[in-house]
């Protein structure tokens, strides 16, 4: 199962997308980018049930 998280499903104007088969690297890898780039911290939970409600 492929992972995907994309910075407009959230309501952010930007065109970053992580995809990976590995949960936790893409939960980090948003997680980063998010808190980087937006300035808003999402714990690792709440991306974990982003995943889930995708699923």
């Amino acid at each position: 199962m492929v992972i995907r998280f994309v910075c407009k499903d959230y309501g952010f104007d930007c065109d970053f997308i992580t995809k990976s088969e590995d949960v936790k690297g893409a939960i980090d890898e948003y997680s980063q980018h998010s808190n980087d780039e937006h300035g808003i911290e999402y714990s690792k939970e709440v991306l974990m049930q982003f995943v889930l409600r995708k699923g």
